[in-house]
């Protein structure tokens, strides 16, 4: 458990868990092309394997905005039951391919009302498509659980509504809620209202913090916002000096608030410079819960296995530390004490019992 290199071939076979991915930034080349040309819409390639190149060199210009950019395609088909029912499915069996144990996928159900679907009916979709998918991965001897985060635009004005419907979907799969998005200039604090009614209904929730804007960010999401994990926290690097924590840094440490960290689609955005000197491995070994997410797939041209063996190949990760960061995700996660527990006992530990 202690060789820093890693056979790729077991890294594909560990389980895994993963928190933070986006339904839509993890679409399969082949469906964005197939759903485009069904509703008309343009792509800059219909070729799978170059719509492919053409996402993962757009991601890759260190810019947030122009990151977040890359969705109107994706966007695009899932506005039908059809193209959402196919995206939720198909997200579920490749989890399953790629040794996902657990998962939470999160989508604004909001940028999904283009075409004749109202919010309620894109989660009551998007969940029949996911069911329809774990009952395939279960069936072919890949079972994966997958629960649902319900995202608010954050420079929108529809995040109370988003809010709402995680509460009334919270016993269908949903499981919690975020809010997404532009992070500079639109702070978390301006939606109170939203996670002060998510807590008096008890329904977790995270917030993307700590990646476009610094500190001030990831302070309002936990001080004020009262957010149990954080999406990135990536720039709370700047509350450590030589190793010392500073104030809000301890704050995270000590109350086990997870930091979902997405090493290459930080290194996309311009929020990390390199795989090797991601402050993931350094927050890892001061005792932060680190979790490892891939964020957008299709965006960002990655997989779990991807960003696992990225850590192994470039970080010096052994399979110990792999094994940390999917408990970490898991006893972060938001379902019930007793079925995350049941997940990293009868699942996890035996998976990296090599």
């Amino acid at each position: 458990m202690t060789a820093t290199r890693v056979d790729a071939d077991l890294i594909r076979h560990l389980p895994k868990a993963v928190l933070h991915d986006h339904l839509d930034g993890g679409l399969r080349p082949a469906t964005v092309v197939e759903l485009a040309a069904e509703v008309g819409h343009t792509l800059p390639t219909t070729d799978p394997d170059e719509l492919a190149a053409w996402y993962f060199e757009a991601a890759n210009s260190g810019d947030l905005v122009r990151y977040i950019a890359t969705f109107e395609h994706t966007l695009a088909v899932m506005q039908t039951r059809e193209g959402l029912l196919r995206t939720a499915e198909e997200y579920v069996l490749d989890l399953a391919a790629d040794g996902v144990v657990y998962g939470e996928v999160r989508y604004a159900p909001e940028l999904n009302t283009n075409g004749e679907l109202t919010m309620a009916e894109v989660v009551e979709t998007v969940q029949e498509g996911l069911a329809a998918g774990m009952a395939k991965a279960a069936a072919a001897g890949t079972p994966v659980r997958v629960g649902t985060l319900l995202c608010g635009m954050r420079m929108f004005d529809r995040v109370r509504e988003a809010a709402d419907l995680a509460v009334a979907f919270r016993d269908a799969g949903v499981v919690g809620f975020d809010i997404a998005g532009a992070e500079d200039g639109f702070p978390a604090a301006d939606h109170r209202d939203a996670f002060e009614h998510l807590r008096r209904e008890s329904v977790p929730f995270t917030i993307h913090a700590g990646e476009a804007h610094g500190l001030p960010s990831i302070h309002q999401a936990v001080q004020v916002c009262g957010a149990q994990r954080l999406g990135h926290g990536v720039r709370i690097t700047e509350d450590i000096v030589d190793g010392k924590l500073g104030r809000l840094a301890g704050w995270v440490r000590d109350r086990r608030i997870a930091l979902e960290m997405c090493p290459t689609s930080n290194l996309q955005t311009g929020a990390a410079t390199s795989i090797a000197e991601h402050p993931i491995t350094a927050l890892k070994d001061l005792g932060f819960r680190v979790t490892l997410n891939t964020d957008n797939r299709l965006v960002s041209g990655t997989t779990m296995t991807r960003e696992m063996s990225l850590l192994v190949e470039d970080a010096g990760w052994t399979v110990e530390d792999l094994r940390t960061v999917t408990v970490n995700a898991l006893k972060s996660a938001f379902i019930p004490f007793d079925e995350r527990r049941a997940v990293i006992e009868d699942v996890v530990l035996p998976g990296y019992a090599l």
